[in-house]
């Protein structure tokens, strides 16, 4: 009896650390993925291409051009689906 007691409180202990090392393995795993994706956007927006579609979408322009602003695009979109495609009038077929 006496023996069961001593040995209860360090197999506590150890299967509470097992539990804590495999959660925190989890985690350096999930860390690790998570940085890698990082990398990869890093490496997709610190090309020139993606800079420059970035600058555009937040309405920078390159020098010497002119920056037009198009609204009502989904309404447009919604109407033209409304009519059928319309491809063939803007064509000169029909």
């Amino acid at each position: 009896m006496l023996v069961g007691f001593l040995y209860y409180r360090p197999l506590t202990s150890y299967l509470e650390t097992r539990r804590d090392v495999d959660k925190r393995r989890a985690d350096v795993v999930e860390l690790r993925t998570e940085r890698a994706r990082l990398e990869r956007r890093l490496a997709r927006t610190t090309s020139v291409g993606a800079l420059s579609r970035e600058a555009r979408r937040m309405g920078y322009v390159k020098p010497g051009e002119q920056l037009f602003i198009v609204k009502g695009i989904p309404q447009w979109r919604r109407a033209r689906a409304e009519r059928g495609s319309g491809a063939s009038t803007l064509r000169g077929d029909g």
